[in-house]
């Protein structure tokens, strides 16, 4: 079971990524600005991957503890934290030279929802038996 969880939350986490690449990308073409010097690729793909490994370990131990009821109390949970790690972006002290910074919270808020987002779409189609 772990092992099925690990690889949802790979290809989930990579589906997220994509889906913030592209957000990022069409953010930087209509405001000008993508801060790609602050959220880099690298970046985006570390935080969205981990941040489903994180989940999916989370998940696995959560399903030990709660034998009928995992999927429910977890959607909730892995919601809510998404919800809290908002307050990152919106707190986060930008350099200097940064031109425009009241923009980055508006490109970094959304980018926190695709990995739940993925997760949640996928877990359905990937893993039913999970």
């Amino acid at each position: 079971m772990l092992k099925k969880l690990l690889i949802l939350a790979v290809v989930s986490g990579i589906l997220a990524a994509v889906a913030s690449l592209v957000y990022q990308k069409v953010y930087a073409e209509s405001l000008g600005d993508g801060f790609k010097n602050i959220i880099s690729l690298q970046k985006i793909f570390v935080a969205c991957i981990g941040a489903n490994i994180v989940a999916a370990i989370g998940y696995f131990l959560l399903s030990k503890v709660l034998k009928g009821h995992t999927e429910a109390v977890f959607n909730i949970l892995f919601a809510v934290i998404t919800i809290a790690t908002i307050v990152y972006p919106i707190g986060y002290k930008l350099p200097l030279d940064v031109e425009m910074p009241e923009l980055f919270p508006g490109l970094a808020i959304p980018m926190h929802f695709f990995p739940v987002l993925g997760w949640m779409t996928l877990k359905p189609l990937f893993a039913k038996n999970i």
